[in-house]
């Protein structure tokens, strides 16, 4: 591991661990991230972008944990129940194995629900363990004070805004604002720990090893009834089911939002001012997320997604830059203010700390046509859309029709300027092309001669002003002659023929100026800046994508080949965050939809293709 030490609270150093050392657990509310050494180092109650409780791994001091680990010497390794999303942490000693499994219970009665338990289960499978933990809360990001107290074998621990109850097997005593506990486990032997939020709806409840036994069993038979619905039998099936798995717990069910990451201000260089809020629900992210889902044969999130959209996503208020936001809370909401958490020194010190995201207000027409394809695509592949819901759609279309030719902030969220991205017109086009589509095929009602016009003189445009004679390649920009990784959509949208002289040529500049040992880069900060500060890693969208455009262009072999490499980049668990480092490293929110989502749709392809 790299870092700076830090000493926890007299158990010794402990470094920041790794981005990709983690495993993620929740309950489609929330997550936990658990580290290798079984530490929980981020954990937001009740909600994804609820404060956190558990922030060590943006402030190793100040954020809090929730470690549990062998109290001796011991060599980790992490993995997951079979097909589910319950998380085992062995620790291998001189005297013994043991094991910790964390899960947290989904669905059961709405007061269970609105408990948000989050189960700690200790196992000694051989010989004998000695065990340690410390539960360190730090409310409000770490800003704020809490007390605690132990009565009857349930501490409590209480803030302002909220109060977590912990009830445990063993004995705990009180440390300040903290508890601790050391104890010893021989084989068979078994400990239980349960967080629990308590409230005026939920009091204290204890959770002993019959109980927590129960649990296990019934979140092991929810993940793999799940899992049972997917139609994926081909050759990467482990990792597409990881894939499903994770987009599932990036799912928010009261609601049906579907989140881009479980975190925030993890940075996308260590070191760097690249570190954003990714706890929201990105219409482009969520809408690719649909697609990856359906194309599994998951029918139920994408038409929990379709009543997220028309409840909220809906054309009606109308704002200077469109009758959509690119990106909305979890429940919803609109308003998504961006602010600096200044007494947080960030993951491995790499401030600032963010919460909100500013990007809400940008103009990005590409959401269009991400939101109207995946509409396409429910309709066609789950259930038809309703009259209102294809109102909506056309509201939509209708005002593509009249604004595609805008500048605008573009797929990577520039903040230096609007500018005429190709990208942003490409997926107009598609928001068009699928609205024709739907009409055609159900005799819906639609201005067809305005959409069909807008669309052809949207393709035109793309093919005289998107494309460089010098560089013989379609180009990030109108009137540059800069390469962007997002151009790897025109065949993957249907826009151009995977095969077409003009593509092939744009796919081997791509390759020669963009393409690092299959990594991808997304473009180049020098040539085209970017209103930011700092370098950034290849992004694992668009190796993804390149491994997809491959594939259709017939380039079998070195899609394989890099697809097997990108698996390489995965995690211990099969996760990924959103960009690799020059060393390999897991860089940026961890994990990121965008990426699971890109892999699942690669593999779908390539497997087809190979036959």
């Amino acid at each position: 591991m790299d870092g700076t030490t830090k000493e926890r609270d007299g158990y010794g150093p402990r470094r920041y661990v790794p981005i990709a050392d983690h495993g993620l657990i929740g309950d489609l509310r929330s997550v936990a991230l658990v580290g290798t050494d079984g530490t929980i180092d981020w954990y937001c109650c009740p909600s994804f972008d609820a404060p956190s409780v558990f922030g060590a791994i943006l402030d190793a001091e100040r954020g809090g944990c929730f470690e549990l680990a062998a109290a001796v010497p011991a060599r980790t390794k992490q993995f997951y129940f079979p097909d589910t999303n319950v998380l085992i942490t062995r620790f291998f000693t001189e005297d013994g194995v043991g094991e910790v499994q964390d899960f947290m219970p989904v669905g059961g009665t709405s007061v269970e629900e609105a408990r948000h338990r989050l189960i700690r289960r200790v196992l000694c499978v051989r010989g004998s363990l000695p065990f340690r933990t410390l539960v360190a809360p730090r409310f409000e990001y770490g800003s704020r004070p809490h007390t605690v107290r132990l009565t009857g074998g349930i501490a409590v621990f209480e803030s302002e805004e909220l109060s977590l109850a912990l009830t445990s097997t063993v004995p705990m005593e009180i440390d300040g604002p903290d508890l601790r506990a050391e104890f010893k486990l021989a084989e068979g032997e078994t400990a239980v720990f349960a967080l629990d939020r308590i409230g005026p709806e939920v009091t204290p409840s204890r959770c002993e090893c019959g109980e927590a036994e129960r649990q296990f069993g019934a979140t092991v038979a929810y993940w793999r009834h799940w899992l049972s619905s997917s139609r994926y039998r081909g050759r990467w099936r482990e990792m597409v089911h990881r894939s499903a798995l994770t987009l599932k717990l990036l799912t928010y069910a009261p609601t049906g939002a579907i989140v881009a990451a479980p975190t925030t201000s993890l940075p996308e260089e260590l070191g760097g001012e690249r570190n954003w809020d990714y706890r929201y629900v990105w219409v482009r992210d969520a809408a690719f997320c649909v697609y990856a889902l359906l194309r599994l044969g998951f029918t139920e999130e994408a038409e929990a997604f379709m009543g997220f959209v028309s409840r909220h996503i809906s054309p009606g208020d109308r704002k200077a830059s469109g009758p959509l936001q690119i990106m909305y809370g979890i429940d919803g909401r609109t308003d998504l203010p961006e602010r600096e958490l200044g007494h947080l020194e960030g993951h491995h010190g790499s401030a600032p700390v963010r919460v909100g995201n500013a990007a809400a207000d940008q103009l990005q027409l590409d959401v269009y046509g991400a939101l109207i394809d995946s509409i396409y695509l429910y309709d066609k592949w789950a259930e038809p859309i309703s009259s209102e819901q294809w109102d909506h759609v056309t509201a939509l279309v209708d005002w593509v029709c009249a604004h595609w030719d805008q500048p605008d902030e573009g797929i990577w969220e520039t903040r230096g300027g609007r500018k005429n991205f190709l990208y942003s017109r490409l997926m107009c086009w598609v928001a068009i092309e699928r609205a024709i589509r739907m009409a055609n095929r159900r005799g819906l009602p639609a201005d067809l001669p305005r959409w069909q016009a807008s669309r052809d003189t949207i393709y035109r445009r793309i093919m005289s002003r998107g494309w460089s004679t010098s560089r013989r390649a379609f180009v990030q920009q109108e009137g540059e002659e800069v390469l962007d990784a997002a151009i790897l959509m025109m065949p993957l949208s249907k826009f151009i023929a995977p095969t077409d002289p003009k593509w092939l040529s744009t796919l081997d500049s791509l390759t020669e100026d963009l393409v690092s040992d299959s990594l991808v880069y997304r473009y180049d900060p020098l040539a085209s800046p970017d209103g930011l500060r700092g370098d950034e890693g290849t992004f694992s969208i668009c190796s993804f994508w390149y491994v997809e455009a491959l594939t259709r262009a017939g380039r079998l072999d070195e899609a394989s080949l890099a697809f097997e490499k990108m698996l390489t980049y995965g995690n211990h668990l099969g996760l990924y965050a959103e960009e690799i480092s020059h060393t390999g490293e897991q860089q940026g929110n961890f994990p990121q939809a965008f990426t699971h989502l890109a892999l699942i749709s690669a593999a779908f392809n390539l497997d087809r293709a190979l036959g």
